[in-house]
């Protein structure tokens, strides 16, 4: 079995992850399917700043998982869900790692949605 290699964040390629002090709601449609004053900042090398939100603050109702999966050296593992509702656009939009490497532990137990596919607010930049 192949083995999956694993990387360590460091100055090459760091990742920062911080408590946004802020509530951030996530739309899509007019539909409220997150609201957190929780949700947590990863930042990673040089991409957009991502907002990852608890579980608890995600109406999981509207979520279904689906059998897409990607794989991150850094993070570990992923799995995705789409939002049936937002029909096309939406499938495959949200992603969870849900046993993340412990560099990156503090993104266990939340969600991240794509920026281009739903309407956040209280992001950071």
């Amino acid at each position: 079995m192949h083995e999956k290699p694993m990387k360590i964040p460091g100055s090459d390629h760091p990742i920062t992850i911080t408590p946004n002090p802020g509530r951030v709601v996530v739309t899509a449609g007019g539909e409220t399917v997150a609201d957190s004053c929780n949700a947590l900042t990863l930042r990673e090398a040089c991409y957009p700043a991502v907002q990852y939100i608890p579980r608890a603050d995600v109406d999981m109702a509207r979520l279904e998982r689906t059998d897409h999966a990607t794989y991150c050296p850094y993070k570990g593992d992923c799995s995705y869900f789409s939002v049936p509702a937002g029909g096309e656009r939406l499938v495959n939009a949200v992603w969870s790692y849900e046993a993340p490497y412990a560099s990156v532990d503090a993104i266990k137990g939340h969600l991240a949605f794509y920026a281009d596919r739903f309407e956040i607010t209280g992001r950071e930049a």
